[in-house]
């Protein structure tokens, strides 16, 4: 298969700007679109990271070599470089404009909605508020169910609402997200969503040394994991 590599096609990258709310003005997102793409991910960042953060490149290049098209987009704080997050009714605008804006930039694309931590429980509660026009399921990348050392499922409640497929994609080191709550939590969801657990992964899916794998290799696993989630809720 000599030469197979550079048969394949590169992804389309945009850099494109949106309105997040008419207070906030505008912010910015970048679309990877592959060729072949069947579907489109509307992936928000977390609370303390933008969309280029190295984690959220890695996960956007691992799902365009499997032919996923991914949305990555600013909340107004990271935009205007500030520390902390925007109101809430400011990101779960934000969200909803997101979702319209990737809509519009890629029509015909099944289209998918979550994130990374803060980002990816915005985009629930946004969801379970009011549908998000035509997601078909949303996939959180370490959903943060709680602070740190203060356990409780009260920030998942919410997610008895979206009534979309949902995957959850999270670490049993993850000090967000406490598995002996999230299981039980999960489970009284319909439709009943899919919770993928990662060994000795952490909240930003590091992993020891100990583990016998490196970070890279977690990654493959999460992006893997999505590709087969998400063709199993929009089959081509």
């Amino acid at each position: 298969m000599a030469g197979s590599r550079a048969e394949v096609a590169e992804p389309d990258v945009t850099h494109h700007g949106f309105v997040a709310t008419p207070s906030s003005g505008e912010v910015s997102a970048i679309l990877v679109r592959p060729p072949a793409a069947r579907s489109l991910y509307v992936f928000a960042h977390g609370a303390g990271a933008g969309m280029r953060h190295a984690f959220m490149q890695a996960v956007a290049d691992r799902l365009a070599a499997a032919q996923i098209a991914s949305f990555r987009y600013n909340f107004p704080f990271t935009e205007a470089g500030r520390g902390g997050p925007n109101p809430e009714p400011v990101l779960l605008r934000t969200v909803r404009s997101a979702v319209a804006a990737a809509a519009g930039l890629a029509p015909g694309l099944a289209l998918f909605a979550g994130g990374k931590s803060m980002g990816g429980r915005m985009t629930s509660k946004a969801a379970a508020a009011e549908p998000l026009g035509s997601v078909l399921g949303l996939a959180f990348f370490g959903f943060p169910l709680h602070a740190p050392g203060k356990t409780s499922d009260e920030r998942g409640a919410h997610l008895a609402d979206v009534g979309l497929p949902m995957l959850f994609l999270q670490g049993t080191r993850d000090k967000l997200a406490d598995l002996e709550l999230l299981r039980p939590l999960l489970s009284r969801v319909r439709p009943p969503p899919t919770l993928h657990v990662v060994d000795e992964a952490d909240h930003g899916f590091h992993v020891p040394k100990r583990a016998g794998r490196s970070d890279a290799d977690v990654l493959d696993e999460l992006c893997a994991t999505f590709v087969r989630w998400s063709a199993e809720v929009a089959p081509r």
